[in-house]
């Protein structure tokens, strides 16, 4: 009692408080990954290094800047998708397919980072391409999720009307459609990833989020392997499966928002002892007008 009095009696903003806690959350995060993959990154510097000794000495004719020029070489190949493996020529990044993709990337906000335009004129429209791409894409993700949202409630609306259980035929209705999505969005990717990318089943659920997320780190990047030749089937599933997927996560992610706030507002009237902001925005907007019209209506039959 006496800690919550002070607590009221400090009256410390909310914002504040979650302020803390996000900043904390972040540096907890980034302690954890420092932590995770520091030794591991000094290892792989070291192992490369240990690689550059070996050609050194393995191949006599190739001094410190046929090496840097062979590297040179590398690096300009992996940035236009070409593979140096064998004699076998491709098209690199730019194909119509990954073209479109990297136009869904780009109004996405994605943002693998594995291909971008080199050229001024690539560049000037990028920038006005994204910035009318990306309202757009916005809005329609928002309509594509709120008739998901519209689908899901009339499924529950038909089963509380068969069953007569409202919470539960809600929560029923709200587990299934999770675990749908889940699978329809993760697991079922998953499992083409894992077996037209080689990856790993860690590896392809990571990419599955890291790409859903709009994150994009660009580390695992699907259809861009050039030592792969890629259906052309395989390319129309991925846009797809991106352009659901984002409007089904983001609508998971304001779920998960609306949970948070409903947390905050319960803590917030059992330390302080104030009622959510929900209901005292509503009695704050009431007037006597508004109440009039409400009993008229009320009064009105149907």
């Amino acid at each position: 009692m006496e800690m919550k009095k002070m607590l009221h009696l400090a009256r410390i903003p909310s914002i504040l408080i979650l302020g803390m806690v996000y900043v904390a959350y972040v540096l907890i995060g980034g302690v954890i990954f420092w932590k995770l993959e520091g030794d591991l990154g000094k290892k792989d510097i070291s192992k490369v290094l240990l690689n550059k000794k070996r050609l050194l000495t393995s191949y006599t004719c190739l001094t410190q800047e046929g090496l840097e020029d062979v590297a040179q070489v590398v690096q300009d190949a992996s940035k236009v998708g070409l593979s140096l493996k064998g004699n076998n020529t491709s098209d690199g990044f730019w194909k119509f397919s990954s073209s479109a993709v990297f136009a869904a990337t780009v109004v996405t906000t994605i943002g693998y980072g594995n291909m971008s335009p080199s050229s001024t004129t690539g560049q000037i429209f990028c920038v006005f391409f994204a910035l009318f791409g990306i309202p757009l894409n916005v809005v329609v993700l928002n309509r594509v999720g709120k008739y998901m949202l519209a689908l899901e409630r009339s499924i529950s609306d038909f089963l509380e009307g068969k069953s007569g259980r409202k919470k539960c035929t809600r929560f029923f209705v709200h587990l299934v459609s999770y675990i749908c999505g889940s699978v329809l969005f993760f697991v079922v990717p998953m499992v083409a990833f894992q077996q037209h990318e080689d990856w790993t089943f860690s590896q392809a659920i990571y990419y599955c989020f890291i790409t859903l997320s709009t994150i994009g780190f660009g580390d695992f990047v699907a259809d861009s392997n050039p030592d792969k030749k890629y259906p052309d089937w395989y390319t129309v599933l991925m846009a797809s499966w991106i352009f659901f997927g984002l409007a089904w996560l983001a609508l998971l992610i304001n779920h998960s928002s609306d949970i948070l706030e409903r947390l905050n507002n319960h803590f917030k009237q059992l330390w302080y002892g104030e009622k959510p902001e929900e209901e005292s925005g509503s009695r704050e907007d009431s007037n006597p007008n508004t109440q009039v019209e409400e009993e008229n209506e009320i009064k009105k039959p149907q």
